[in-house]
């Protein structure tokens, strides 16, 4: 009679055979959460409900500054950073108007430019980082940003670098 000698499980083929796999698998699935877990997609709106909310508030916003008849002609200069914003004659407007540069997909490169009156029509300020492709923007005439929902009126427009470095600010349609 012959005496076979048994391996212990670790050292048999077919557990390596079948387990292979799964460990293999195992480790591809952390590999893909981290990484989608690292490089996940800012959300660019924190709160949705508490924005939809505020749509009628926004909306009396843009009413006050079609009210006013207030326009904004806003040129970038990409290469040197400077952005003038040119408003109508006979406005009253504040020494500080405060310019909202919001990514439509990076939180991370939203900007906010101080525009300081440099004549009664005119306003200039200076861009942190350089721009490119499409940004929204909102002028306001607060100096803090989380007072936007309190300002009095705001112009609202939609810039695409690749079109231009012109857009004409307006109070949206209703």
């Amino acid at each position: 009679m012959s005496t076979e000698i048994i391996k212990p499980w670790y050292r048999q083929f077919w557990f390596w055979y079948l387990m292979t796999p799964l460990f293999v698998v195992v480790i591809v699935v952390s590999i893909l959460i981290s990484v989608a877990y690292k490089n996940a997609d800012d959300v660019v709106i924190d709160n949705y409900y508490k924005e939809g909310r505020m749509i009628n508030q926004v909306m009396v916003q843009h009413r006050r500054a079609a009210e006013l008849n207030l326009t904004g002609a806003l040129a970038f200069d990409r290469a040197t950073g400077d952005v003038t914003l040119d408003m109508p004659a006979g406005a009253e407007l504040p020494d500080t108007l405060l310019l909202l540069l919001d990514h439509p997909f990076e939180a991370d490169l939203d900007q906010t430019v101080i525009l300081n009156r440099l004549t009664d029509q005119r306003y200039a300020g200076q861009l942190d980082k350089t721009i490119d492709h499409m940004w929204y923007l909102t002028l306001i005439p607060e100096l803090d940003k989380n007072q936007r929902k309190n300002a009095d009126w705001v112009l609202s427009g939609q810039i695409r670098f690749t079109e231009g470095d012109f857009i004409v600010l307006q109070p949206l349609a209703h």
